[in-house]
């Protein structure tokens, strides 16, 4: 991680960018100048992974006469028509298979759930792995706007993917994958929830009250004080306002995220993490992407992308349909 980190403004030049470039000039900017894209200048994205077979069994063909001379038992080196694919489990399907493990980048604040970023990936790939490489390529390639959140399921859960995200100035939404259910302590007498939220002396969540940019941390309140009034029977602070307590960003960001977890803000934004699952179904099942019987990653990613292609298209369409319709009905008339 960090290695990425030092060297991310370095952009490496890839075999696909020259087809990223035209979807991003014919298709991205048309659908960015529609509004199907959320806020060009603080775009939301959504990032996950999912299976791709390519063939049931890996395609290969020996180098050696071996197999002429009647023998079976050959280790000889064999060529691949594809040697960047490999096996990988498909938890949905709950079997192995062979293919790639296809990482999708799209867009959270569009309703139709346009893709942004496709990378394939070996089947074994994991998903916060497969989010390091694609996020970078990504944000080196998109000149459309500035990314501004992203969001990410439990699988992405790990403290360097928050630095990673930190350094680039994007806020995450990572639902927690909770690794324990004991508090933690603090040098006062508030405790952590395994969720990042204040704990009060007596047992209850403390309320969200803000996020101070100047001091970069978010502020607590007591969570029975209202106004000046404050219905707990043993208060631990004497101010009217009710006890508060702050919690900075950099002691650990996996926990103190600057949107809480707690609050409606941060369950309303993430209800559209759901969004990319959406547009890799489109892909898959509506496009039949998996039909394909390529050999080759090139020619799987000009399926790929037309496909992706045909996702704007649709939502072309569907933005523009009834205005279509009445200039179909107006030529109709005038003619």
């Amino acid at each position: 991680m960090d290695r990425h980190l030092r060297n991310g403004s370095k952009q490496k030049q890839l075999p696909g960018d020259q087809l990223y470039a035209f979807f991003q000039s014919q298709f991205l900017e048309v659908s960015a100048r529609l509004g199907l894209l959320g806020d060009p200048h603080s775009l939301g994205v959504v990032g996950d992974g999912t299976p791709v077979e390519t063939a049931r069994y890996p395609r290969s063909k020996p180098i050696c006469d071996c197999s002429a001379q009647g023998l079976t038992n050959c280790t000889h080196p064999r060529r691949y028509s594809q040697p960047d694919i490999d096996s990988g489990w498909d938890s949905s399907r709950e079997r192995y298979f062979n293919g790639y493990h296809l990482y999708m980048i799209s867009t959270s604040d569009s309703q139709y759930d346009l893709p942004l970023y496709p990378r394939l990936h070996p089947a074994s790939r994991h998903d916060s792995v497969s989010l390091v490489v694609g996020s970078i390529e990504f944000s080196q390639r998109y000149t459309l706007g500035t990314i501004d959140k992203i969001l990410l399921d439990a699988a992405h859960d790990a403290e360097p993917i928050y630095e990673l995200l930190d350094h680039h100035n994007v806020e995450p939404f990572i639902d927690l994958n909770v690794r324990t259910k004991k508090n933690f302590s603090t040098q006062s007498d508030i405790q952590i929830s395994p969720l990042g939220v204040p704990i009060c002396p007596i047992g209850m969540e403390m309320k969200p009250n803000g996020f101070d940019k100047s001091q970069n941390r978010q502020k607590w309140r007591c969570p029975l004080a209202c106004g000046t009034k404050n219905t707990c029977s043993t208060p631990c602070s004497k101010a009217k306002y009710g006890r508060t307590f702050h919690t900075f960003k950099q002691d650990n960001l996996r926990l103190f995220t600057k949107t809480p977890r707690s609050s409606e803000k941060w369950k309303l934004i993430y209800k559209r993490r759901t969004s990319v699952e959406r547009s890799n179904k489109r892909e898959k099942v509506d496009y039949h992407l998996e039909s394909g019987r390529h050999r080759s990653t090139k020619m799987w990613y000009v399926r790929l992308y037309s496909i992706m292609m045909c996702q704007h298209i649709d939502a072309w369409y569907s933005s523009q349909k009834e205005t279509l319709n009445i200039q179909e009905i107006i030529f109709t008339k005038s003619a």
